[in-house]
């Protein structure tokens, strides 16, 4: 073995020209490679980091009932399933100890209406109590326009991805209360058709149900925001009070629930057919009034304070219908092993529901990630393809060059072994030597980046980044890539020149000469 290494380091130290070139080409390889596990990472966390943190939670909590698992982008506006029991599961959740936090929500496609257009078109309102919203999502809504809704206040908080549907398909243009059109913010189209532009400072939606018990509802426009990263894909989901929500979808509302049904309505709901025949009988028609009822005091109506109207009953807004529980479980929880856990849990407790993974909540978006990642992944192996071919041509060029040399060396005893073995050990020092070094300088990129603050609003390059900051990282994990990548660059580089080099015999040696 040490003849082997002796031999090889004074190759290429004899042919330092060739030696710098293959080295060249190893370094920029592996530079490159590095790189782009980096990007891929940082991609990666980045993606899973803002879908999870600033959307969906680890976890989202449906209905039993509910038959696909991805519930915020359907296909065709198929309804999810309202859980309308959420006060009997959040007791669950707020008991057990690897839940974090968690948000109800109503999420459902409705309908966008309007007199200007002939045809409706849809949208994917996001239904909440803001201000629980903002407690378990803080800082991800950034407003454009206007302001974010207050505590138990009603109105809409457009995206400007929603917007710009709405002046697509129905030539309105939506601005919030109180303020003016902002030609700034305006899209291009729009803004050349400004002159017989539309604009509406409230939106008249109307729910999407197969049980035909949906209505339409007018709200006041609040806010036109962004999230604060990947707009592109969350820029469909408006928020929405989740009251209105519950009215335009035809579900129980919390204010419905609040109110109480008199005593005898009661009795009259819960009577059966026998005593509701009894109510019509002749005994039971009297055009009279009795002596009792003629001397009977009227009761004293409670006196009202003059100037001050009766203040409405406080209404429990959990009380109402959800669709959606998105949850987050605590940082040291596993996410498979947290959500066996948490449905299992569910299942004790009788709650009828169950609860998937962010991915499947979030159907083809939810395996972006992974895909882009594939892309990614592919593009730097072609790369690598490329680097392999140069190599093979180079080293395979080396090889029939020093014919005369490896002809001597098999005329004096060498075996095809060694000569194997010699450019063996040649592509490996270099691949240590020059593919180390590649490796080393795109670790020190990467660690570098992130100093440098790189952020965007572009949306096409958020995907690519994995949110709004270009942070690309390096575990340990995808430095052993890196490696094992550059180990398999070097093993199939070497087959093909070996080949040439072992194939070399002394006969050839003398018939150069």
């Amino acid at each position: 073995m040490g003849l082997i290494t002796k031999i090889a380091w004074r190759n290429i130290q004899r042919h330092k020209g060739k030696s710098l070139v293959i080295g060249s080409i190893l370094f920029l390889g592996a530079f490159v490679m590095t790189i782009g596990n980096g990007v891929i990472s940082g991609m990666d966390r980045g993606l899973q980091r803002n879908i999870v943190e600033g959307f969906t939670g680890d976890v989202v909590i449906v209905s039993d009932k509910q038959e696909s698992d991805n519930v915020f982008l359907e296909m065709m506006g198929k309804a999810i399933e309202p859980i309308n029991n959420y006060t009997a599961i959040k007791p669950v959740l707020q008991k057990l100890d690897y839940v974090d936090r968690f948000l109800p929500a109503g999420k459902n496609a409705v309908m966008f209406l309007s007199e200007q257009a002939s045809n409706p078109s849809f949208t994917l309102p996001i239904g909440v109590d803001f201000e629980q919203y903002q407690k378990v999502f803080p800082n991800c809504l950034k407003p454009i326009e206007g302001r974010l809704l207050r505590p138990g206040e009603r109105g809409v908080l457009v995206t400007t991805g929603a917007r710009k549907e709405f002046y697509n398909f129905s030539g309105v243009w939506c601005i919030p209360e109180s303020c003016t059109v902002n030609y700034a913010n305006m899209d291009k189209d729009a803004r050349a058709d400004s002159v017989g532009l539309t604009i509406k400072d409230n939106l008249v939606f109307m729910g999407m149900g197969s049980d035909n018990a949906t209505t339409d509802v007018r709200v006041g426009v609040k806010g036109i925001v962004r999230y604060r990263a990947l707009e592109l894909i969350f820029g469909h989901f408006s928020i929405i009070d989740i009251e209105s929500f519950r009215e335009c979808l035809g579900y129980v509302s919390a204010a419905e629930r609040a109110v109480e049904v008199p005593q005898e309505t009661k009795d009259l709901l819960s009577a059966d057919e026998s005593s509701l025949d009894a109510m019509f009988g002749s005994d039971a028609i009297s055009t009279g009034v009795s002596s009792a009822e003629k001397t009977a005091p009227m009761p004293a109506a409670a006196p009202a304070t003059e100037g001050q109207p009766a203040s409405p009953k406080k209404v429990d807004v959990d009380a109402g219908a959800y669709n959606v529980i998105m949850t987050f479980f605590k940082d040291d929880v596993n996410l498979d092993k947290g959500l066996k856990r948490l449905n299992q849990d569910l299942k004790d407790a009788k709650t009828g529901a169950r609860a998937v993974t962010w991915k499947k909540a979030f159907g083809a978006i939810g395996s972006m990630a992974v895909l882009i990642k594939a892309a990614l992944f592919l593009f730097v192996m072609f790369l690598f393809f490329v680097a392999i071919i140069i190599i093979v041509n180079t080293l395979s060029m080396a090889a029939l060059e020093r014919t005369n040399e490896i002809g001597m060396m098999r005329a004096v005893g060498a075996r095809k072994g060694f000569i194997t073995a010699m450019f063996s050990g040649e592509t490996a020092m270099l691949s240590f030597v020059f593919g180390g070094m590649g490796i080393v300088a795109g670790f020190l990129v990467i660690a570098a980046i992130p100093l440098f603050h790189i952020t965007t609003d572009n949306d096409m390059l958020q995907l690519l980044y994995g949110g709004e900051s270009f942070t690309p990282l390096l575990s340990a994990m995808d430095i052993g890539l890196a490696i094992a990548q550059l180990t398999l660059v070097t093993l199939v580089a070497m087959v093909y020149p070996a080949y040439v080099a072992r194939s070399i015999t002394p006969l050839d040696a003398i018939s150069r000469d």
